[in-house]
């Protein structure tokens, strides 16, 4: 028979991705969502993505609620963690993002640990790395780590790093470090699977539907969702992933560069696109006033760079190209009438 694995919010963007992945691989998938009504929209998704979902079975679980957890750990070969916090809008209580995260990490590791389950896979974040003080010279790590405890950080960003360091200690605590692999991408994007864009989708949408006066200078680590999903299923059984986080991010391309391509290889879907760049000290005044640009103001004209070699070596292969994974997703968007 073959194995089983828990995919927490399989209705995600990521957590469909990796479904699927795992179901044309063979596996059996059991995957969460918050609410039963999103069942079907989970069955249709993978009939989008070319994935038999007769060996999937949908589960109800809610990241602060223990109801639910050992029934659906228990069978299971492996565990992928990717539900995270759902917030329609930015909270005016942090704790309303922190306290699931971490809760629903929590409950992950815990019962999967306890239940015997060989590896535990946490989606994790890049922003748990690249928001480590640090020359501009320097090439991110899985070595670095945001502080949570620095102000300029928001709620998003505390929660990832709370529930990163929650999950590692209590596998360390287990006396199972290598039970748990972390797996910590930048800006995912990629085709849809569903009408739910997602975040980082968003920001090529937002451009594409003209939804901003100017772009700004911010510079994203995209990175395609086909190797995001690759790397969870692969860290699965990878002896070295265990007890490791693994960086799945490229160098940062900037908004204007990506407007600029979108321009070049989908000119009918582009004209709403701004025509005018923002400049880094008129990007910087306006985060000022404007809370999406302040909460981002870490990636407002900074040019990273990030360790990819593990994640290539994981992988067995070099990263997915940026512009093929930007073009695949104005493509999407424009297919889901979108944009």
């Amino acid at each position: 028979m073959a194995d089983t694995v828990l995919v927490t919010g399989v209705s995600g963007f990521i957590g469909g991705h990796v479904a699927a992945g795992l179901l044309r691989r063979g596996y059996r998938v059991r995957g969460s969502v918050r609410s039963e009504s999103r069942v079907a929209e989970v069955h249709a998704a993978m009939a989008a993505a070319s994935a038999d979902s007769s060996r999937l079975e949908v589960c109800r679980l809610d990241l602060l609620s223990d109801e639910g957890w050992a029934a659906a750990t228990a069978g299971c070969r492996y565990v992928v963690h990717v539900a995270s916090p759902f917030v329609l809008a930015k909270p005016e209580d942090p704790d309303e993002l922190i306290r699931p995260a971490v809760e629903g990490a929590t409950r992950a590791v815990t019962t999967a640990l306890n239940t015997g389950v060989e590896r535990v896979v946490m989606t994790s974040a890049l922003a748990t790395i690249q928001f480590a003080r640090a020359p501009r010279t320097h090439l991110y790590s899985a070595a670095d780590w945001t502080a949570a405890s620095d102000p300029g950080l928001n709620a998003y960003t505390v929660s990832k790093v709370k529930a990163e360091l929650a999950a590692r200690d209590i596998a360390a605590r287990h006396g199972a470090p290598d039970r748990l692999a972390l797996i910590n991408p930048g800006a995912v994007i990629g085709p849809l699977l569903t009408d739910d864009p997602g975040t980082s989708v968003t920001a090529i949408q937002q451009l594409l539907a003209g939804a901003l006066p100017m772009i700004p200078d911010l510079r994203l680590p995209w990175i395609s969702v086909d190797d995001v999903a690759e790397a969870h299923i692969a860290a699965m059984t990878s002896a070295a992933a265990g007890g490791h986080r693994t960086i799945v991010a490229t160098d940062p391309m900037s908004m204007t560069e990506v407007a600029k391509l979108l321009r070049t290889r989908l000119p009918e879907q582009s004209r709403r696109l701004p025509k005018w760049s923002m400049p880094t000290w008129l990007t910087w005044l306006a985060s000022a006033f404007e809370p999406q640009l302040r909460d981002n103001r870490w990636l407002i004209g900074r040019a990273q760079r990030f360790d990819r070699a593990p994640a290539e070596s994981l992988l067995g292969h070099r990263l997915r190209p940026v512009p093929e994974a930007i073009e695949e997703t104005a493509r999407s968007l424009a297919e889901h009438q979108l944009v």
